[in-house]
């Protein structure tokens, strides 16, 4: 649904665009024959605007389609309702270390055949309701296999979907196999068919995640569609019933629009593809508990290297370690460098940090001073506001331990009203610590602030709550570039954190069984508190060496391994040549 490519190009939300557009340059770097699809956004997410008190507005963003995107001649057209919706392509190079270059193609719906409405489909990332939602879903699945084939992709052999939101390409293959049978119903034989080519990544424990529509929606979508599943055939009736969730077969799907049901696009990929995976290993226990019934295996996220390592540290890692860019895992050479340049190459990436900072709130920060960063979405569960908690305690901690100051970015889903007051309480908080502890809420957050903030802070903090954190990303970026991390024990700092070598961990170590037991914020505030107090404060300021050597040490063992050359590795193996 989202790919982010370019910093200008606002083609992505967040951290499963990120992901992706990471992704998509390991595979151009390993020379995998691999196509991206996704959609267009003609007004983009959103630009974020913060007032006095934090309060977010959101404006579309304008940008330049030409500028960026190469069109396609090809056109394909995809049933909607009673109307045949045309949709063209646009194409993006992705280029890796060695020149090859895997394509990405974006559909647009905004052509002159296409009623307004349908032309619109393609103009906002997550926005409208669920039935425009839908639809978008239908452009993506289904227009996407149609583009792909008149672009002359007609022997791809895998196709990998990321989250639900792809899963209608699973029926439109189905369709496939059935033409090709002569058919016009599909059968058991289509799905094991279809299912051997699907694979699926499922990204988050948060239910928002995971697509739920009205089957009333789906036969309005496609009325000519109601001969498709003949259920009369176990394999399709045992498919409907689970992609439906429901207790009991239906007759048709019109009488399961009329009881109500609804299609979770989750279940429905989870049904039609051969192998499943979530995105560490604790999300991967998180995910089985979720659907008991399905094998899910686990592939750690990572993230690009060549692209989230800052220019100082790229300059340091070309002059000391040769080839890590085509080979990440040589980065467990960086606790061989001299320190002295390590930690050269850090005070650049904080400088150009603090001087971001002062171009967008006029605030000059000072270089000397621990910085702390936290850049993330802006929703209740990654709890950015929790070390703002007891703000008497951060500023006994500043006049006890040593002065920091904290740098704040992201932006809150338009719908997200908690996430909307979540900025406004750090905003709050901002103006009551005032010069003890300096906090700065940086608006837009992007590509390029993102990288700013990941290689410039001193340390990276993550506070989600359990077990809600699939993966996430940050902390790695933060890693390549030497900042150890603070974090809450959950997506993928369970395998990344070794205490005191990485970073550090706040509060206990928990297993997903233990979700019934409940979030105590204010003892992990404790424990943050207590590190950031008596064991970080004091090393930054009085064991320089030992830091650095956490520094080092967060290359070595993260940076090496948290990366997408090692991910999309794994994929090849055991998925994709599955």
């Amino acid at each position: 649904m989202e790919i982010a490519l370019e910093n200008a190009m606002p083609s992505y939300s967040g951290g499963l665009g990120v992901l992706a557009g990471d992704t998509i340059r390991a595979a151009a770097d390993l020379r995998l024959p691999m196509v991206a699809v996704s959609l267009l956004y003609r007004r983009g997410f959103f630009s974020q605007h913060l007032s006095e008190d934090g309060s977010q507005t959101e404006e579309p963003v304008v940008w330049k389609v030409e500028d960026f995107l190469k069109e396609e001649s090809a056109r394909v057209t995809v049933p909607l309702e009673n109307r045949r919706v045309e949709l063209r392509s646009w194409r993006y190079d992705v280029k890796g270390v060695r020149g090859f270059v895997v394509p990405v193609y974006f559909l647009d719906a905004d052509l002159p055949s296409n009623t307004e409405w349908d032309r619109n489909l393609t103009g906002g990332l997550y926005g409208g309701d669920s039935y425009y939602r839908l639809c978008q879903e239908v452009l993506l699945g289904v227009g996407g296999v149609r583009m792909l084939r008149e672009l002359g992709y007609t022997d791809l052999t895998r196709y990998h979907m990321n989250e639900g939101h792809a899963a209608l390409l699973s029926l439109e293959l189905l369709g496939e196999e059935a033409v090709k049978a002569g058919r016009t119903a599909i059968n058991g034989e289509d799905i094991e068919k279809v299912r051997a080519k699907c694979m699926f990544t499922t990204h988050t424990p948060v239910p928002a995640g995971h697509d739920r529509f009205p089957i009333e929606y789906l036969t309005r979508v496609f009325p000519q569609q109601s001969k498709f599943f003949d259920l009369k055939d176990a394999s399709v009736a045992e498919l409907v019933k689970r992609s439906l969730q429901a207790e009991q077969n239906y007759p048709d799907l019109q009488e399961a629009a009329a009881r109500g049901a609804h299609l979770n696009m989750t279940y429905l990929a989870l049904s039609l593809s051969t192998y499943v995976n979530g995105v560490a290993k604790q999300h991967g226990v998180t995910s089985r508990q979720m659907f008991p019934e399905v094998p899910i295996e686990a592939i750690t996220n990572g993230v690009h290297a060549g692209t989230w390592t800052s220019p100082p540290f790229q300059q340091l890692f070309d002059r000391q370690i040769a080839q890590w860019r085509e080979d990440n895992y040589s980065l467990r050479s960086a606790l061989g460098l001299p320190p002295e340049e390590v930690w050269s190459a850090h005070l650049i990436a904080k400088h150009e940090l603090l001087e971001a900072v002062r171009e967008k709130t006029g605030l000059s920060l000072d270089e000397e001073v621990f910085t702390i960063g936290f850049a993330r979405r802006a929703t209740g569960y990654k709890r950015a506001d929790l070390i703002l908690s007891d703000l008497d305690r951060l500023r006994q901690i500043a006049k006890n331990a040593g002065h920091f100051q904290i740098i704040y970015a992201g932006k809150a889903h338009p719908n997200d009203g908690g996430g909307k007051d979540i900025i406004r309480r750090i905003f709050h908080a901002k103006k009551a610590l005032r010069k003890a502890v300096p906090v700065v809420f940086l608006d837009e957050y992007n590509l390029d602030l993102g990288g700013k903030i990941t290689s410039g802070v001193d340390l990276w903090l993550n506070t989600p709550q359990f077990p809600l954190e699939a993966s996430g990303t940050s902390g790695m970026k933060s890693a390549l570039n030497g900042v150890p991390s603070l974090s809450i024990l959950d997506g993928w700092w369970v395998e990344g954190h070794i205490e005191g070598v990485t970073g550090w961990s706040i509060g206990e170590p928990r297993r997903t069984m233990d979700t019934d037991i409940a979030t105590d914020n204010a003892k992990e505030a404790e424990s943050l508190y207590w590190k950031l107090e008596n064991i970080i404060l004091p090393m930054f300021y009085k064991e320089p060496r030992l830091y650095i050597q956490i520094m080092q040490h967060a290359i070595a063992i993260n940076g090496s391994f948290f990366n997408t050359q090692r991910m999309v590795q794994q994929y090849i193996t055991d998925a994709y040549l599955r």
